[in-house]
């Protein structure tokens, strides 16, 4: 039974994801706008309700990795090694995914592609600032967890606030370069160099908050 459950679980992601990418490829070829849920439907080969199982509306679609994205930063504070302060972790984590060109920041060879279609349309704008303030609202719900803070304590907010407005003040800049033309391998050093430097000021002031007890001995 376990297995059979495995099995459906397995198919089912697999099947989202079939989904996923063929309305990503939909969108990137005619704009978001211009396809409809039938028309994925249609070139995923299964029902529109099916899509709408895995797919409450069109912007779900296009931002398939939306529950990841806003997770992301809240899961790296948590997870934050014995010693190391919430700034850090997110520091740390930052140039990781740098290294690895990993999309977690938005900091990615397809990222212009990926605004340009996101600018285009007011919908997919306004799901893309949702986003930002869920991003901020759930690493504040983990640092409160965290320091145990209490209801009205708004340090963890003012911290989380800090943190997002840094990576996407910096994703802001690399995407601004990668728009005027410059090539990847070119952006990545100023954009790193300027991360630095957000975190510099941000570990100035609260780079000793959130920091994890090691284990005990």
């Amino acid at each position: 039974m376990a297995e059979e459950l495995s099995l459906r679980e397995r198919k089912k992601r697999e099947t989202r994801q079939r989904i996923a990418d063929v309305a990503m490829g939909l969108f990137m070829l005619r704009g978001f706008e211009k396809v409809t849920v039938a028309d994925v439907a249609e070139a995923a080969d299964v029902s529109v309700n099916t899509v709408f199982n895995y797919f409450p509306t069109k912007e779900d679609l296009f931002f398939d990795r939306q529950d990841a994205a806003v997770q992301s930063l809240g899961r790296v504070v948590a997870d934050r090694r014995p010693g190391e302060s919430a700034v850090r972790a997110v520091r740390r984590d930052f140039h990781a995914a740098l290294d690895e060109r990993d999309w977690r920041y938005g900091i990615t060879g397809g990222s212009p592609d990926f605004s340009r279609m996101v600018n285009e349309s007011p919908a997919l704008v306004a799901r893309m600032r949702q986003m930002g303030d869920l991003r901020e609202e759930y690493l504040a719900r983990v640092l409160a967890e965290e320091t145990d803070a209490g209801p009205d304590d708004p340090t963890p907010r003012l911290v989380a606030a800090q943190l997002v407005a840094l990576t996407r003040v910096v994703a802001g800049e690399f995407l601004r370069r990668r728009l005027a033309g410059e090539s990847l391998q070119t952006v990545l050093p100023p954009v790193r160099a300027a991360a630095d430097r957000g975190f510099d000021l941000v570990e100035s002031g609260v780079g000793a908050y959130a920091v994890k007890d090691p284990p005990p001995a």
